[in-house]
This record gives structure tokens, C-alpha cells and sequence, in this order.
């Protein structure tokens, strides 16, 4: 949406109404046929929609709870409700959604008034990936419950993540292809399964590459500005210095960029640098950033799609669907300086 919404000259907001007919908005003619053909000219497949939207109270087919830990510190979980959202748009399915914000009581409180909202379906959504140790509640239910970003040991619900060693191998392969073999790594927090998988993936590439591995190009940071700031300061300490960064956030990519730039360093020429996540920064930074896609909205749609089909488990076990992280390539990189 924010590509179309460049394209076109109007907001996301603009985009999203136009794309998902949404009622009550007012939109001149001119800038409806303006958001579709920018659409069009980049390459969008646009979805058949009614000619006249049926009126809400004719389209529901069912109320949908989604609990979500954080609401509030982070954008994550609002596209993955819009993209359960726009899958949704012909059915007119209902969602009440509450934030969590991992108190187990807050947790027992919200399931009850959800329950008494007479939902047909629950959403259990989590901001970081991991593995959860599923409330009790979720197996008690009498409903439909899907598990986003997250998924538990025994797969007793369907669940869905990011495919993040296979993000950061590809994103590593990209700087391979382009000629680099100096290759440093930000991390996230190390407790943190999307740092683990994404690291698992960078030595992936490396190994697939005959690069051997080394330690002193993986600095960790905490998904900060700052942290990407100081990992870069200590990269180039290094002796025999890195020629491309893979920063594993676009946050952290900040940071490596205004460092860079500190130095005198000329991005891609002197170094390339990748992210990942495709905030909505990463579009607007000098040179614009490649990086990839964090595909909440993919994941959102992939809840209402999957709650639509009969909940058969194989063997007593749901498989945890995983969904590409795909590379951005915008001019961030470009192959090394030669020697």
C-alpha cells in the first residue's frame, strides 16, 4: 500500500479505502481511479469486488476475537489485523480485538468478555516470534483458534511465523551474488527466536558460499537507532573491516547509516548495507534501503483463510506455516571496491 499510495500522491489511509471499498468514505471518483491505476502500473493484481459493496448486517458470517500482547509500542500487529481485515471484506466478519500486554489475569479477563461476545473464531497474535506456552483457556475453547507469530512446542493449534532463516539467507545471498565475502551481521537481542533464525540464515549463505564464519563480524543490538550506531562504530574498528552490513532490523539500519555517513563512507560505493522488517522508512533513507519484507499482513490474511478450512489436525498436530520474507532491492548495494 505504501508503494501504490507513492505512486498515486495520496496516503496509505487513501489506499486502504480504495482497495478494500471501504463504506462511508467519501473519496472523489478522480483519486479512486488514481489509486487503481498506480496499482496497475506497478505490477499489482487487483482482487474482483462486488460492484456494490452487500450491507454489513447481510455479510456477517461471524464475530472474530483477536488477543494481541502489544498494541501500543509497535505497528506489527495492526497490519496483520488489517490484512485479516482485508481478507475478510466480502464476508463481513466482525473483529473485536484486545490488547494483552502479557498479564496472565488481564489475559483470563479479556477471554471471558471476549466468550461472552459470542465469538466464532479466536486470533492469538504475538509482536515478537516465539514459541508460547499456550494459556490453558485456548484448549479449552469450543471455537476455531489460530496462533500468529508465535506457535507452541505440542502444534496443538494452527499456526503461523515469519520464514526467518530462510530471510536471512536470502538477504545474505544477495550480498554474496553482488561480490561480497566480508560480510558483518547486526543482530537483535540474542533470547529472541527471529535473531536466532535470522543468524542461522547468514551462516547458511556463508556456508553455501565457501565463506568461512566469523565471530568478530556479528555484533549484537537491540532493534535501536543507537545500537545500529554503536554495532557499526565497532564493525569498523575491525582490521580487516567488513564491505556490506546486514542490519537485521531497518531501525538498526538507521543507525549503521548515520555512522557510515560520520565517517565519510559513501553507501553502496564504500559499503553496502541491507535491512530488514521494510519499515516505511527504509523507501525515504539516501540511498533507499534494500531489505525485507516482515509479512504481518500476509500473516493476517493467512489467519482468515486458514479459519475457513476444517480444523483436521495431522497426527494431533497442526504443521506451522511459514511465509516468505521477500528481499526489497532497492540502492543500497552495490559490489565491493576492488583491492
Amino acid at each position: 500500500m505504501t508503494d501504490v499510495a507513492l505512486e498515486a500522491g495520496v496516503s496509505q489511509t487513501t489506499v486502504s479505502f480504495v482497495l478494500g471499498q471501504t463504506a462511508g468514505s467519501k473519496l472523489p471518483q478522480a483519486t479512486r481511479e488514481r489509486v487503481i491505476k498506480a496499482a496497475h502500473k506497478l505490477g499489482y493484481s487487483l482482487p474482483t469486488l462486488p460492484a456494490s459493496p452487500m450491507p454489513v448486517t447481510s455479510a456477517v458470517s461471524c464475530t472474530i476475537g483477536i488477543m494481541v500482547d502489544q498494541l501500543s509500542t509497535t505497528h506489527d500487529a495492526v497490519v496483520a489485523i488489517e490484512g485479516a481485515r482485508l481478507a475478510s471484506r466480502n464476508t463481513g466478519n466482525v473483529f473485536l480485538v484486545a490488547q494483552m500486554a502479557g498479564d496472565p489475569e488481564t489475559e483470563n479477563r479479556t477471554i471471558e468478555a471476549l466468550k461472552k461476545a459470542d465469538i466464532s473464531a479466536l486470533i492469538y497474535m504475538a509482536i515478537f516470534t516465539r514459541e508460547l506456552i499456550a494459556p490453558a483457556f485456548l484448549g479449552d475453547l469450543k471455537i476455531p483458534v489460530v496462533l500468529v507469530n508465535c506457535h507452541t512446542e505440542d502444534c496443538l493449534f494452527p499456526s503461523v511465523v515469519p520464514s526467518e532463516i530462510a530471510g536471512g539467507e536470502n538477504t545474505t545471498l544477495h550480498l554474496i551474488k553482488h561480490g561480497h565475502r566480508r560480510i558483518a551481521t547486526i543482530t537483535g537481542e540474542h533470547w529472541q527466536e527471529a535473531t536466532q533464525d535470522r543468524l542461522v540464515g547468514y551462516r547458511r549463505a556463508l556456508a553455501t558460499a565457501d565463506i568461512p564464519f566469523d565471530p568478530e563480524l556479528v555484533v549484537e543490538g537491540d532493534w535501536s537507532t543507537s545500537s545500529g550506531y554503536d554495532a557499526t562504530k565497532k564493525l569498523l574498528q575491525i582490521k580487516n573491516r567488513p564491505t556490506a552490513i546486514f542490519s537485521q532490523n531497518d531501525r538498526m539500519a538507521i543507525g549503521c547509516y548515520e555512522a557510515l555517513k560520520e565517517l565519510g563512507l559513501d553507501i553502496p560505493n564504500d559499503i553496502s548495507v541491507v535491512g530488514y522488517d521494510d519499515e516505511e522508512v527504509a523507501r525515504h533513507l539516501h540511498p533507499p534501503l534494500t531489505t525485507s519484507v516482515l509479512p504481518h499482513r500476509a500473516m493476517g490474511e493467512w489467519a482468515i483463510e486458514r479459519l475457513g478450512i476444517p480444523f483436521t489436525p495431522q497426527e494431533r498436530r497442526f504443521p506451522i506455516t511459514k511465509v516468505e520474507c521477500p528481499l526489497v532491492i532497492r540502492k543500497s548495494v552495490a559490489p565491493p571496491k576492488a583491492n
